[in-house]
This record gives structure tokens, C-alpha cells and sequence, in this order.
């Protein structure tokens, strides 16, 4: 039996990516990997660096130092055999907007050997844009959501082995970003696909993500299991005289109020903040809250370790 090494089992390996803007912001020395057959979200605040690193990936534009792998092809030296594995969706339709629905698929066809229009015939139909009446309609007729649910269509009809989704809920009701779960959890099910999608939309993650990598400022916070990563932290809160007794490098983030604070500690660290108040208390740490602590001040902590 051939042994599978590291790099077959991977869908996605960053490593020591580096991007520099003349404006001063730094993607700085970012690593992780992305198992197949699994989902990663990728989160942080505003101007993380998240729309940098995706596009790093794509080969969108040209990185400074390190490497990307895509399913053990280098992004650059294999562009083009490797975005025919990648089924790409932004923010923005990047389609032109006076193109009809119904010539999409002649359009977008012959760009993918893979390419298997019965299957986005039915996407289309699950997203509401199979009738004829939709099928008339220009791409700036349709709403973002319904742009959005096109673009999927494409990304998940020509076998792409990678789907790498930016902000792929944002323009998507709550039984559209249900549906769209369900679709990702299938699509993995194989172990031969995966999925990278960064988003603001936390409760998504709660319920598809298997990994959570986490940038802020440009540097990586935590890459890992989804779980791990919750599980890591605590939310303490306490009366409004509280907070300045606790150890301060305890603290990776705080934010008070009239009547007290939130702060965010490691769950390792919960006994040096018992020692030294009591009474206070504890509560499991949500996603928003870790993003939104982690950034209260400029800490600068890799939660990592690394």
C-alpha cells in the first residue's frame, strides 16, 4: 500500500505568506493548513487581511514571501491547473451586468473541462433562478442574494475540489444561508472536497466549520479545530472595580460598562483570576465574543502560541 503523505492530504497548505502595501498594512508570516474533506472558516475583524489572503490564493496578486498549495499544486508555478480544481465566490458578482441568466452557462462552460450542466441546471432550479422568467433577467436585475446563489451555481457544477467562498451568506436570508450548509456539508462528504470561506456571520461557522483559522492586523491569532478554539477561552464579568484587579497579562481583552466589564482569559488561566477575585463570573467564550475582545486593545498576543 503507498503511504499518503502530508502534502496528498491537504486541500490547502499556507506557509510564511507574506504581503506588504505600501500603505503600511502587512499580511505578516501567515501558516495553516486545510485538510480535504473538510470546512475551514476563516474570520477576523475588518481589514484582518482575510480579502488578501484569498486573493494571495487565487494568485490575484503577487506575494512577497512564502508559499500556497493548492491540493499539492504551488499556486503560481500550476495556476492554471489549479483553478480548474477551484470553485471561487465573492463578495461581489464578477460577472458583467448585462449578461442574461439564461447565457451564464454558455459563457462559463467552456472555461471548465469539468464542467456538468445537468448538475447546475439543478442548482439553479434549488436557488430559484431555473424559470424562464428569471432566466431573462440581466445580472443587474437580480438582487446581491440572487447573484450571490448564482455564482454558487457555477463554483458547485464543475467539480472543483476546493471552494474557496468570500462572504458567501452576506447577501442570503436565514433559510438561504440553511440551505447553503446543507450544500457545503454534502459537498465534503466524499473526503475528497473541501471548503475555505471566510465570513461575518459567526452562527455559520457554529453550525458548517470543522477549523477556525483566525487573523487580525494581519497576523495570525489561532488556526486549528473549530472546538479547540472555543473551548479555549472564558468569559469572565465582574463589577465595575473588578476588572483592574485581575493580572494583566491575563487579560487578552476587556470592555467595560457602567455596571461592569466583559474580559476575555485563557481557560488555563482561570485559577490565577480566582486567586485573585472571587465571586466572579464565568461563561463559555462565543466566536463574536473572542473576535471582539481580541481587538478591544491593542494586545498584540498571538493566541496561537506560536
Amino acid at each position: 500500500m503507498t503511504a499518503i503523505s502530508e502534502s496528498d492530504a491537504m486541500a490547502l497548505q499556507v506557509t510564511d505568506v507574506t504581503k506588504h502595501y505600501d500603505s503600511g498594512f502587512t499580511l505578516d508570516d501567515v501558516t495553516f493548513d486545510l485538510p480535504k474533506g473538510y470546512i475551514m472558516g476563516l474570520i477576523g475583524p475588518n481589514g484582518a487581511g482575510k480579502s488578501t489572503l484569498i486573493k494571495l490564493i487565487l494568485n490575484m496578486i503577487h506575494r512577497d514571501a512564502g508559499s500556497i498549495h493548492v491540493l499539492g499544486l504551488d499556486n503560481i508555478a500550476n495556476e492554471e491547473l489549479v483553478k480548474e480544481q477551484l470553485g471561487v465566490v465573492f463578495d461581489f458578482s464578477y460577472m458583467h451586468e448585462l449578461w442574461q441568466v439564461k447565457n451564464i452557462e454558455r459563457i462559463v462552460a467552456p472555461l471548465y473541462p469539468s464542467w456538468d450542466g445537468g448538475c447546475y441546471r439543478k442548482y439553479l432550479d434549488t436557488f430559484g433562478l431555473g424559470d424562464a422568467q428569471n432566466g431573462k433577467k440581466h445580472i443587474k436585475d437580480l438582487s446581491r442574494g440572487m447573484q450571490m446563489k448564482l455564482m454558487l451555481a457555477i463554483a458547485l457544477s464543475h467539480d472543483a475540489k476546493l471552494l474557496i467562498l468570500d462572504e458567501p451568506t452576506s447577501g442570503l436570508d436565514v433559510l438561504a444561508r440553511d440551505e447553503l450548509m446543507d450544500i457545503l456539508h454534502a459537498y465534503i462528504e466524499d473526503g475528497e472536497h473541501s471548503v475555505l470561506f471566510s465570513t461575518h456571520i459567526t452562527a455559520d461557522l457554529e453550525r458548517a466549520a470543522d477549523f477556525i483559522t483566525y487573523i487580525t492586523d494581519g497576523r495570525l491569532y489561532y488556526t486549528g479545530p473549530k472546538d479547540e478554539f472555543e473551548e479555549s477561552f472564558r468569559l469572565i464579568k465582574g463589577g465595575p472595580d473588578e476588572l483592574a484587579q485581575l493580572p494583566a497579562d491575563v487579560v487578552l481583552g476587556s470592555h467595560t460598562y457602567a455596571t461592569g466589564f466583559d474580559a476575555l482569559v485563557r481557560s488555563d488561566r482561570l485559577d490565577a483570576v480566582a486567586s485573585v477575585v472571587s465571586g466572579l463570573v464565568v461563561e463559555s467564550a462565543s466566536i463574536d465574543d473572542i473576535i471582539r475582545l481580541t481587538n478591544a486593545h491593542d494586545s498584540n498576543r498571538d493566541l496561537s502560541g506560536r
